[in-house]
């Protein structure tokens, strides 16, 4: 793994700290840190860190000498943890949380212990070898339908794909946002719906925040247009992750392919699978098992258990699992989850419940609240929404490949061109409203908007420029 960022260790640090509210001494924390990241930090740089969280007034101090303890200030929050970096620490007992059920509540207690506290474990093949797909249930019938009950949508009966295109507005927002802020994203609802709305980049955010945002709009925009293609298979997976890790990966090769290197956790005492065979093996294993379920909702929790537990890919694996959940229930029309309110540590415990000790009850809690909640929020949506236009619907791909032929052709969206280009995908009958919804769809295009027209940044910025020059 590579060396930690000034933010991550004194996340780790701070962390640490948390974990023991009577105070803990710095050889204590040096060996918390050296199973955290695999070696014993330099003691006059660790003396640095501390003095800094002191002086942030993140941490205090007690006792002097031998007796000396770094204790966390009353009142303070340890930050969100990054994408490589899983925390959990007795602060989220003052953070908004999920029910938990007696379960969920005694692995929430493990995974809080501090690392010395915690067994290193390694990846257990027999954890996914022991699942069989319609007799094995992560989640019993009666929350099964509980959940059918409440995902339940007026387009059951409608292509696959329909419901979240009828809501693709809010939802690329919602899940774009929640999914990256699950990450460490600074960025607000507002910044987002800026973002991808208008094309607006937040002032003062860094490049990478705007990116992870942006790719998160482009990978919910291909499995929606592809709802009928995409699937439980290797190649939807690897173009997924190909799409959410876009100038994201300190190894752009590493992109869209399976991890050839061990990686480390930080903040968690789980070892992942070292060998690329194995790592491949396990992947195939894991998607054919997860295709062979046969409830959309099982499938969806399967995929957000095994794939971060698997560590398929050298980064970016927890982000792929949040976003190809949603498969199986954009597919079926079921209300889509969208991770909106979750709270992180609720969902970084649950997720080290997998990791540490192959136990799924924390992480179930999560993801019924979660669906719980994505649906209360989309069907009071779906009710104050305006029914699209039968034209609309009708010619919805016609309209995708006519944008296109305008675009990529360099053509001036003049009158002239666009009835030309109107004659060749709508019926005489309905040329003059394809003329409207043709113009108007130009009009209002810009970076934010070209993926749902499947158009790449370098034609719309080649015909923009084409039109600046005309």
């Amino acid at each position: 793994m590579p060396r930690a960022t000034l933010t991550e260790e004194l996340k780790l640090i701070e962390s640490i700290v948390a974990a023991h509210p009577s105070g803990i001494g710095i050889t204590a924390i040096e060996a918390e840190m050296a199973q955290g990241q695999g070696g014993k930090p330099n003691r006059r740089t660790l003396q640095r860190r501390l003095q800094k969280l002191i002086g942030e007034q993140r941490l205090t101090t007690e006792g002097e000498s031998i007796a000396l303890v770094y204790k966390l200030i009353s009142g303070s929050v340890v930050p969100a943890s990054g994408s490589m970096t899983l925390t959990a620490t007795a602060t989220a007992e003052a953070e908004l949380y999920v029910p938990v059920s007696p379960e969920g509540a005694v692995i929430r207690d493990q995974v809080r212990l501090a690392l010395m506290h915690r067994r290193p474990v390694g990846y257990q093949r027999d954890f996914l070898q022991a699942y069989q797909p319609g007799e094995t249930f992560y989640l019993p019938e009666p929350l099964r339908l509980q959940l059918h009950e409440m995902g339940r949508t007026s387009a059951n009966e409608r292509p696959a794909g329909t419901y979240a295109r009828d809501i693709l507005g809010r939802l690329l927002v919602d899940l774009s946002w929640a999914s990256s802020k699950l990450e460490g994203n600074t960025y607000s609802r507002l910044d987002t719906l800026n973002l991808i709305e208008l094309g607006q980049i937040a002032k003062g955010k860094d490049a990478i925040e705007t990116q992870m945002i942006l790719n998160h709009k482009a990978a919910i925009e291909m499995l929606i247009e592809d709802a009928d293609e995409v699937g439980f298979d290797a190649f939807t997976f690897k173009n997924l992750h190909a799409v959410l890790s876009q100038d994201l990966m300190r190894d752009p090769q590493a992109s869209g392919r399976l991890r050839r290197r061990p990686v480390d956790i930080s903040g968690t005492v789980f070892h992942p699978l070292a060998l690329p065979q194995v790592v491949e093996d396990c992947f195939m294993q894991l998607l054919d098992k997860a295709a062979a379920i046969p409830d959309p909702f099982e499938q969806a929790f399967f995929l957000m258990v095994q794939l971060p537990y698997l560590q398929p890919f050298e980064d970016v694996n927890k982000r792929v699992s949040r976003i190809g959940a949603n498969i199986p229930l954009f597919k079926h029309n079921l209300c889509p989850l969208s991770f909106i309110d979750v709270p992180e540590h609720a969902y970084i415990e649950g997720t080290l419940g997998v990791y540490e000790l192959n136990q799924i009850e924390l992480l179930r809690d999560v993801f019924i609240w979660a669906y719980e909640r994505s649906c209360q929020r989309y069907l009071a949506i779906a009710q104050t929404m305006v029914e699209p236009h039968p034209l609309k619907i009708k010619y919805r791909e016609a309209l995708i490949q006519a944008v296109q032929t305008v675009v990529k052709g360099l053509r001036q969206p003049s009158p002239a061109v666009i009835a030309e280009v109107a004659q060749d995908h709508a019926t005489e009958a309905d040329q003059a409203a394809f003329r409207e919804m043709l113009t108007a769809a130009l009009q209002q295009l810009h970076e934010g908007s070209i993926a749902r027209y499947r158009l790449r940044r370098s034609a719309y910025i080649a015909w923009q420029h084409a039109q600046d020059h005309a």
